[in-house]
């Protein structure tokens, strides 16, 4: 029996444009205003952007505005440290446990016995940023940071000095959680350099369309379909997506996953990535964003498109993607 789920590109279009009518208008949420740089963004800004397996890239509404990466930066540092150090010594020093508790949390560190638990919470992320090589040289880790993003996204982000700074007199509680980490030996490099570092990344700007391609690198093994260059081992591209599916929406995780079927990872600015293994990466924009930090709209948009062309990953159909849908017999 033919389980595989044809896929046309106009369908994926078709789709596209619909999820951004229908939520164009919704008004839920609200910008992240603990950091006042992202209390000012302009609510009304939305984006889609479908990065497809030739490097086609389709995009309706706001996708050239650059806006704060935030957690979503998390993903790639997860990836560079991966390379730099292979997943079973990831897994010793920082973890791949979802806690469950907000992605800011001090108690999930003391819950997990001292363990940062995962690469994509805060806890994790300082201590992922800490372990990037060359350790003990700032200007060296960002540069090796940034050179990594940009490989990821096909083209280079640019630091927002402005949200970098609003983030810098706002950050208390990733002080606490970076010389708690400091405390339990679980943070490699010196914690207030680690915390720069981390809070620098979280303030690089991006577009959806970077997001996208992004999302579409890890979608296909780690192989940029934009410019047709390889950015990390195949092997993984299932290590990061497994991490993705199991914390990437926070606390509300496990109701995303449910729901639409397709690894996500959001962030306050309010960007949220999906990977859909081997056969796109998609990226949406809208900076309100509901209690756990997630995007309203732009969860709203790639469920719409997930649940429209039946591309959940789990309902024993294999997504293909086609050039046209062949004629019935």
């Amino acid at each position: 029996m033919d389980r595989d789920r044809r896929i046309t590109r106009e369908e994926l279009k078709a789709a596209l444009y619909e999820a951004y009518r229908r939520f164009k208008g919704n008004t839920s949420g609200k910008n992240a205003d603990y950091i006042p740089y992202l209390a000012n963004v302009d609510k009304d800004l939305f984006g889609i952007s479908i990065c497809l397996k030739d490097g086609e890239v389709l995009t309706v509404g706001d996708c050239n505005y650059r806006f704060g990466i935030e957690s979503i930066s998390k993903v790639a540092t997860a990836l560079l440290v991966l390379k730099e150090y292979g997943p079973e010594t990831i897994i010793d020093m920082i973890g791949a446990d979802a806690t469950g508790m907000p992605f800011n949390s001090i108690l999930a560190i003391l819950l997990e016995n001292e363990h940062p638990s995962t690469p994509l919470v805060n806890a994790g992320a300082i201590s992922a940023v800490s372990m990037v090589c060359p350790v003990g040289n700032s200007r060296g880790k960002w540069e090796t940071m940034v050179q990594n993003i940009t490989e990821l996204c096909g083209s280079e982000p640019q630091l927002i000095n402005e949200l970098y700074k609003s983030e810098s007199v706002s950050n208390h509680n990733n002080r606490a959680i970076a010389w708690l980490l400091k405390g339990y030996d679980r943070i490699y490099d010196d914690p207030e350099m680690s915390l720069d570092l981390y809070t620098r990344q979280c303030s690089l700007g991006v577009t959806a369309t970077q997001l996208s391609t992004m999302a579409a690198t890890i979608a296909f093994g780690g192989y940029n379909p934009v410019t047709k260059r390889r950015v990390f081992p195949a092997a993984l591209s299932e290590k990061i997506t497994s991490m993705i599916a199991s914390v990437g929406m926070y606390e509300y995780t496990g109701d995303w996953m449910f729901r639409t079927g397709i690894p996500a990872k959001s962030g306050v600015g309010g960007g949220i990535i999906g990977v859909l293994p081997g056969i796109f990466g998609i990226a949406a924009f809208a900076p309100p964003i509901d209690k756990a930090g997630n995007s309203v709209k732009a969860q709203l948009a790639i469920r719409y498109i997930m649940e429209e062309l039946r591309l959940h990953i789990f309902n024993g159909e294999r997504a293909v993607m086609v050039e046209h849908q062949p004629a019935p017999v």
